[in-house]
């Protein structure tokens, strides 16, 4: 810890989010100095303007890949100035996800310090810098220069909880067409606004409303709208923005389908995100294994973990505790649950080596 947590604070200082793209590689830059000071090899990918980091053997075969992620959302400028309090260090990205990038990082210098070199490793590291955005050209793309018989995706949680199941993430775009007029004489227009409020009543008749967090059902979130130039004018257009979680007993496309037959407005796809299953492993045995106490669950958020089915994976999300407090003003992570997850990681690691069922090629 007294390496981790002046690392991490270095990490958070750095503003990497999308609105500055150059923060983003100058994080990258920061950790590609990290890891050639402390005499590590590594890989940097670029991908579109999106970095990543990759450390892996020569022949990029590794038994686990834990996965992090050193792009952050938005925040006030005083949220990347970290500040430790009461056990917690807080600041933009503490626990989604730039303490999961220091940890790993601290992991690979200790784990180096005992063994010959990075071809002897137990694991390898994949730092991405797109998390936030979807992952497609961070995780999606590094993952093709990776083999790996299990995954870690290390992105929120808690030590106590492996996740192996998360939501896919369905985006769309709805824009309804009306005619403009005067405000004074609505009757001579069509309001835009209208049919678009008909749309989003009719859409949400799909989503049955629950509020148990244990009730795993797809869910649906108008996360933006837009409409209007004044006041006074009938307006002639609005959107809409949706955010879609579904389930294994969802087909996505089906329930585009479906919400196109019930809507007048013109419908986009913006994206269509799958599922997260991880799958079993002996790997996912001994982390149960060596985690006392720790059950796996399931979550209804997203991460870089679904882009592992691409290439034939298995793997699970874990992570330190931070209280649920992502993309909050008063982000932080627990420190004494950093401790925690890296001794289990440490301990892990120490096992002697397994011998998967399978060795999985990347495409």
């Amino acid at each position: 810890m007294d390496s981790l947590v002046p690392l991490l604070k270095q990490l958070v200082a750095i503003p990497s989010t999308h609105s500055r793209p150059g923060a983003i590689r100058a994080c990258a830059d920061f950790i590609a100095a990290w890891l050639s000071a402390a005499a590590i090899a590594h890989d940097r990918l670029d991908f579109d303007g999106t970095p990543s980091v990759l450390v892996l053997p020569e022949n990029r075969t590794t038994g686990v890949l834990l996965m992090s992620h050193m792009d952050v959302v938005d925040a006030p400028e005083e949220l990347f100035r970290p500040m430790v309090r009461d056990g917690r260090l807080y600041g933009r990205g503490s626990v989604d996800d730039k303490y999961a990038v220091a940890l790993t990082l601290i992991l690979l210098r200790e784990h180096l310090a005992r063994s010959p070199g990075v071809d002897t490793l137990p694991f390898g590291v994949l730092i991405t810098g797109d998390e936030e955005v979807g992952g497609r050209n961070g995780a999606r793309k590094a993952l093709e220069h990776a083999r790996a018989d299990f995954a870690i995706a290390l992105d929120g949680g808690s030590p106590g909880k492996i996740v192996v199941k998360e939501k896919g993430l369905l985006r769309l775009k709805l824009r309804a067409a009306g005619r403009s007029a005067h405000g004074a004489r609505p009757w001579l227009g069509d309001n835009a606004i209208h049919t678009l409020m008909a749309d989003l009543a009719a859409i949400r008749e799909l989503f049955p409303l629950g509020h148990d967090p244990t009730y795993w059902h797809r869910t649906l979130n108008i996360g933006r709208l837009a409409a209007g130039e004044a006041v006074n004018r009938v307006p002639d257009t609005a959107e809409a923005w949706l955010d879609i979680r579904y389930t294994e007993n969802d087909d996505p496309h089906a329930l585009v389908a479906d919400i196109d037959a019930r809507t007048r407005s013109h419908l986009e796809v913006q994206s269509v995100d799958p599922l997260f299953l991880g799958g079993d492993s002996p790997y996912l045995e001994r982390l149960l294994a060596c985690s006392p106490g720790t059950r796996t669950g399931a979550e209804h958020g997203a991460s870089d973990a679904r882009h592992l089915s691409a290439v034939g994976i298995p793997g699970v999300v874990w992570g330190a505790d931070g209280e649920n407090s992502q993309h909050t003003l008063d982000e932080h992570v627990v420190l004494a649950s950093l401790a925690d997850l890296y001794g289990r990681l440490d301990r892990f690691f120490d096992g002697p080596p397994l011998h998967p069922t399978r060795t999985v090629a990347a495409g």
